[in-house]
């Protein structure tokens, strides 16, 4: 395998998993990076991205707002939705990182890459239990707030993927291997990837 890609519900550890298995390999690991690649190759400001990076519920006066201001437009010539012209840029920025091996997480990288055979996509789970402790204990967030936080950035993902994909955010059919990170381990899990890379 040439690139491995991870989908992940928040708070599975999937981004540390990516990392892991991308220093065990030896290959780069992209996450964050696709943020700062985009907005360099389209024009658009990293925090514009950031902010819509993975959604899609701003309005029409705030996408027409921003997004004339940059380069992506329809067939007649008028600017797309900001959400589109973000997700425009990272798809570029995946397709020319996915040129030599690598690691990368989320982003619809899995659909975006899907007609590839040197592609490994991968989905990594945990249950509810286990993601709520990893967002209080890893990741810092209030305990009285963590379920809410759950609820919403799985939302914001599931939509994300939908919209801009022909399938759903998690199912099966768009990966080739799902990991329960809570019942295999975080060590194992990466293991695992690795063992199925090579």
């Amino acid at each position: 395998m040439k690139v491995i890609t991870i989908g992940r519900e928040y708070g599975s550890g999937g981004r540390t998993i990516g990392k892991l298995v991308a220093e065990k390999l030896g290959i780069p690991y992209y996450d964050r990076e696709l943020v700062d690649k985009a907005a360099k190759q389209s024009g658009l400001a990293v925090e514009a991205i950031e902010e819509n990076d993975q959604v899609v519920t701003r309005s029409f006066l705030y996408d027409l707002a921003i997004g004339t201001s940059y380069g992506y437009v329809n067939s007649a010539g008028v600017p797309l939705d900001l959400n589109t012209q973000v997700f425009l840029a990272q798809r570029e920025a995946i397709l020319e990182f996915s040129q030599s091996p690598c690691v990368i997480v989320g982003r619809c990288a899995d659909y975006i890459l899907r007609d590839r055979d040197d592609v490994l996509k991968v989905f990594i789970y945990a249950d509810r239990k286990a993601r709520l402790e990893r967002i209080v204990k890893e990741y810092g967030e209030d305990p009285g707030k963590a379920e809410k936080l759950l609820a919403q950035s799985d939302k914001r993902r599931a939509r994300h993927y939908e919209e801009f994909t022909d399938s759903i955010w998690g199912a099966r059919r768009n990966y080739d291997v799902m990991l329960n990170s809570a019942t295999i381990g975080q060590e194992q899990t990466v293991a695992m990837i690795c063992d199925l890379a090579k």
